[in-house]
């Protein structure tokens, strides 16, 4: 995951700051576009493309890829592999601040997580090998507490 990932700054500061973003590079603000922005302004992890077109009515499917695209190409949204068939996408907090993800190989449940001591870790270690970091991602994978008391 970037060092710039999400945050739960709420829909009004995420959603206007990624409009005045695609105005800036010179996109169109169409109605669909604004619907898939407002629809990750609301989310606090990681949604599919499919996840989006199908809980968004009047959105076509290419514009929810189209717009993912214009996203990610401006660095507003990331891919999460979550593993599966399909890249989960994320919206950037301008801010850096971030979280990790827990992923069930059972039912695919995810659960975002924090850490403040993997996070230095993770900082540290590249430091010491002389490596600079432009961004990491975790992704844990295992049984999830409702799978597990099956």
């Amino acid at each position: 995951m970037s060092g710039n990932a999400t945050s739960n700054q709420g829909t009004d500061g995420w959603s206007g700051y990624a409009l005045e973003r695609l105005d800036s590079a010179g996109y169109r603000r169409g109605g669909s576009r604004r619907k898939v922005i407002e629809f990750l302004a609301a989310r606090d992890c990681a949604v599919t493309a499919l996840e989006i077109d199908q809980r968004l009515d009047g959105v076509g499917r290419a514009s929810v890829y189209r717009t993912l695209e214009q996203l990610e190409e401006l660095e507003l949204v990331q891919k999460v592999d979550l593993g599966g068939d399909s890249a989960a996408f994320e919206k950037v907090d301008p801010a850096g601040h971030h979280h990790h993800h827990l992923v069930c190989t059972r039912c695919g449940r995810v659960l975002p997580f924090e850490d403040e001591t993997l996070e230095e870790a993770i900082h540290e270690l590249p430091a010491k090998e002389g490596f600079t970091i432009e961004g990491h991602e975790v992704t844990l994978r295992g049984t999830c507490r409702r799978c597990g008391a099956d």
